[in-house]
């Protein structure tokens, strides 16, 4: 029975890897950080691109320059001498923290502004850059895209960019001072850059441009501190003719191994994984012809990990195979580095994934704040504390007649459900229209107009309001009213949209609900099968559903929350576990109203299923703990984790041709797209083989789409056999949006 399952979960969405997220500082969409005045640029800002880390330094530093310009205008006199008093004295207008390409960036563009500045350095300028590999290819994406500022980028090769950046910025008079910096601390109205050794620098404004590269990653075994292991290599023609290991899966281990090879080396290439996922696919191909070529110089070991490493040799380890001993003149551990995390911390400056004091206690407050507010609805509690109907009883005499519709509006305001649901109905409009005003795509603004409309209309006001109505007016037929909404509950009309299993209570009832029984067949069994296969999953989930419409408005700026990796994807099929449950539960109420001697849920097993279900699954899962997560784990955790109707969609979603579609020959492995995902799909993975996303998870929310910087992803349709039958005709992408409309005003000039 294990293996069945495990073949299953295999099937349905263990088979597709779980990419993980890089931990880095949380930073605003123009690199200010909760830290006034701090601002960060280039590969910490999110987008590990020369050209953006070009564009992000130049419009920093125009910022401050506009923010000081502002500040002293508008300032008394008094000020305004004090602020020069306080500039004599050694306070300069901006600090720079980082002398590599953003950095050099933002202290031009501060130079050609006027304004007093610093750059400190811990090595030397662009000494990233210097570091790499002699011959290294440098790749300037996007092709079409100029940098703000000055300082522009166009060779191809490290030596000839680094000659190309020094020729730009030798016009320029840069101070850079040679230190280690710590902490950044607000000293009154200054900032305070405290370095190791040297007193500390002040100024009005400081600009955070260290990049990603902190300590190099440790293998942690036997040998690694060994002299001929390095972290680094500088020129590969030293090797020629001798037995190199190389470690590592990501571009810096692949382009390693490519300039090994190609200076006569025999390389080695170790990698933990069983496939290469985050490289560039030009690196990725040159890897596969060299190690398929009829005299290969390279020797492919993924799925391997190192154990031990000794003079001359190094042992690999494959599962379930045994350790292997290759031969080894040099060892690159090539496996990144840890960003420099530590000075964000020590500047209190928050890190994305991280949680601290003021975290846990937001969570708490939150989440509480939703226990009360679904106990209240649900469950009913401090339903003599809060009792509506003192609220609007006053009303009652001015709306007597059933014929006026504010008579119902009035009638629901009695219950709490109706103003939990007023409060749902307005977070989702209220934060849909922030939503649309923050990311402008025709995609989002169709998509958030259609779950805001869904929310208020069928969701809303239509059982609230619409129907008893519309039933006093004698507009329903009797039989209807009778078969659908028995005794006045007009809350059944939920299951017109919320399709079972999530609206489970029209038919988890002893007596006998065939009309909802045919609806529901009709929708789950019929409809949204039909809708997947078309669309994919998120044609409901992203467009219809008022779980999605909390997730894609109140829960939009949180979905970077959502935690990755191998052992959340096992948790998402918790899902599937309450779908089973959900399938015998239904089993058991149509036993009963086709045979009444089998006993019914409310005897069976002592009563205990329906409540258990009620509050476990109702109120626990979908209500307070799906929605007080929202500011913790993203607005998915109950759409992802253990929603029964998404755990069956997922199975639709198997057979379903939509698919995102990449472009991989625009893939920077940046992986922004797997990051935006708040159903923790490795989206980037896809994306650098060139494959169709085929993860059933997908919810359609288009994040992947519109913070990719280069416009590697589209939504479309794929054949069995993966090709491309059509891309969706809604813009999702800006940057894609930004080529169409460049493209007429080419076709113009040409």
């Amino acid at each position: 029975m294990s293996n069945v399952l495990a073949a299953y979960a295999h099937w349905l969405h263990l088979r597709w890897p779980a990419g993980r997220v890089e931990h880095l500082p949380m930073v605003g969409e123009r690199g200010d950080t909760r830290l006034e005045g701090v601002y960060v640029v280039g590969d910490l800002a999110g987008v590990p691109l020369l050209k953006f880390a070009l564009d992000t330094g130049a419009k920093a530093a125009k910022r401050c320059a506009q923010e000081l310009r502002g500040s002293q205008s508008g300032a008394p006199d008094g000020d305004q001498k004090r602020a020069s008093g306080a500039a004599m004295e050694g306070l300069l207008d901006v600090a720079i923290i980082g002398a590599g390409v953003a950095g050099m960036a933002a202290a031009i563009e501060c130079a050609k502004q006027g304004l007093r500045f610093a750059v400190l350095e811990s090595a030397k300028p662009f000494a990233t850059i210097a570091n790499f590999p002699a011959g290294k290819p440098i790749f300037t994406y996007p092709r079409r895209m100029t940098p703000d500022g000055h300082l522009q980028v166009g060779a191809d090769v490290k030596e000839a960019l680094i000659a190309e950046l020094e020729r730009q910025v030798a016009g320029f008079d840069i101070p850079v001072t040679t230190a280690v910096f710590e902490r950044i601390e607000r000293r009154g109205s200054a900032l305070a850059v405290i370095g190791t050794g040297s007193e500390p620098l002040l100024a009005r404004r400081v600009i955070v441009a260290i990049g990603r590269s902190g300590n190099f990653r440790r293998l942690g075994v036997a040998g690694e501190d060994l002299h001929q292991v390095s972290n680094r290599l500088h020129d590969p023609k030293v090797h020629a003719g001798e037995d190199v290991v190389v470690v590592g899966g990501g571009d810096s281990a692949l382009e390693a191994a490519i300039a090994l090879c190609t200076a006569g080396a025999k390389v080695t290439l170790s990698y933990r994984g069983a496939e290469f996922s985050r490289p560039k696919p030009e690196n990725a191909e040159a890897i596969a012809r060299l190690a398929t070529a009829s005299t290969p110089g390279l020797t492919l070991k993924l799925g391997s990990t190192v154990t031990r490493i000794s003079a001359g040799s190094v042992e690999l380890s494959a599962k379930g195979g045994p350790p292997e001993t290759v031969p080894a003149a040099a060892v690159y551990v090539l496996i990144g580095r840890e960003p420099p995390l530590d000075f964000f911390r020590k500047s209190g400056l928050a890190i994305r994934g991280e949680t601290g004091w003021s975290g846990i206690l937001g969570l708490v407050l939150f989440a509480t704040f939703a226990c009360l507010l679904y106990g209240w609805k649900s469950l009913g509690w401090a339903n003599h504390a809060v009792e509506p109907t003192r609220w609007v009883k006053a009303l009652d005499p001015l709306v007597a007649s059933e014929r006026n519709p504010l008579h119902w509006a009035v009638s629901s305001a009695h219950n709490p459900s109706f103003w939990v649901t007023l409060l749902y109905t307005s977070v989702v409009v209220g934060f849909g229209i922030a939503r649309i005003r923050r990311r402008r795509t025709p995609y989002v603004t169709a998509q958030t107009i259609s779950l805001m409309a869904f929310q208020c209309l069928p969701l809303f006001l239509l059982p609230e309001i619409i129907l008893p109505w519309m039933n006093a007016c004698g507009w329903i037929p009797h039989a209807m009213v009778a078969n659908l909404f028995p005794d006045g509950s007009w809350w059944r009309a939920y299951g017109f949209i919320l399709a079972w299993p999530l609206m489970a209570w029209n038919l988890f009832t002893d007596q006998p609900m065939w009309w909802w029984l045919g609806i529901s067949i009709a929708q789950t069994l019929v409809i949204i099968p039909l809708i997947v296969w078309k669309w994919g999953k998120g044609a409901y989930c992203g467009w219809i559903c008022s779980c999605g419409a909390l997730a894609e408005t109140l829960g939009d700026t949180q979905r970077e929350k959502m935690p990755h990796g191998p052992g959340w994807n096992k948790v998402d099929l918790v899902g599937q576990g309450v779908l089973a449950i959900a399938v015998i539960i239904l089993g058991v109420h149509v036993s009963h109203w086709i045979w009444p001697q089998v006993p019914s849920l409310t005897s069976f097993m002592s009563g205990w299923l329906r409540p258990a279900w009620h509050i476990g699954v109702d109120y626990v899962l979908a209500g307070a703990l799906g929605v007080g997560l929202y500011f913790h784990m993203s607005g998915r955790v109950w759409c992802r984790f253990a929603c029964p109707l998404a755990a069956l969609m997922h199975i639709y979603a198997r057979f379903s041709k939509f698919r995102i579609v990449p472009d991989k020959k625009k893939c920077i492995s940046c992986n922004a797209c797997t990051t935006a995902c708040h159903q923790g799909i490795d989206v980037m993975n896809f994306a650098n083989k060139g494959a169709p996303m085929a993860d059933p998870e997908c919810v359609r929310c288009s994040a992947c789409v519109q913070v990719c910087p280069t416009g590697v992803l589209q939504f479309g349709e794929v054949d069995r056999q993966g090709r491309v039958l059509k891309l969706d005709a809604l813009p999702a992408s800006p940057v894609l949006m930004r080529e169409a409309r460049d493209q007429p005003l080419e076709s113009m000039k040409s």
